[in-house]
């Protein structure tokens, strides 16, 4: 076992860069080489190989889940995009009848005195149903 300046123990030449730029702060990368350490190179490279293998199983871990993330969000998306069109068709088709209501009440405005007498009739109708609602809606709630 190597150590480094401060007393940190160094075990074998698996600290690289990867392991050096994941180390404390104040803690110095092993500067012993594989032959100083008693491995062969090709042990070296089989911890190198070994920890780069379990770093490309993590990677793709994770690259499977942002994929599984973006697929969510793009159902989601189509899903939304779906309701907000079903939601612009019948905004359009209360705009027919709200418009159709709208021209059918200025010609009633505008013809003879008896189609106002009854305008009135219908107007203090619905207002009087609309306070009648209110209050039941009011008493439901509570």
């Amino acid at each position: 076992m190597a150590q480094t300046p401060r007393g940190h123990r160094c075990e074998g030449a698996a600290v690289t860069a990867f392991v050096a730029s994941r180390r404390p702060v104040g803690q110095q990368a092993c500067s012993a080489s594989p032959a100083t350490l008693g491995q062969s190179p090709s042990a070296v490279e089989d911890v190198l190989d070994v920890e780069n293998k379990r770093m490309a199983d993590s990677l793709a871990n994770k690259v499977t889940r942002l994929k599984s993330l973006a697929l969510d969000i793009d159902k989601d998306a189509d899903e939304q995009n779906r309701y907000l069109d079903g939601m612009d068709s019948d905004f359009m088709s209360v705009t027919g009848l709200l418009t159709g209501s709208v021209k059918r009440f200025s010609t009633m405005t505008r013809s003879g005195r008896d189609n106002r007498k009854l305008l009135c009739y219908v107007s203090a109708g619905l207002i009087v149903v609309f306070f009648i609602l209110y209050y039941l809606v009011s008493k439901a709630g509570t």
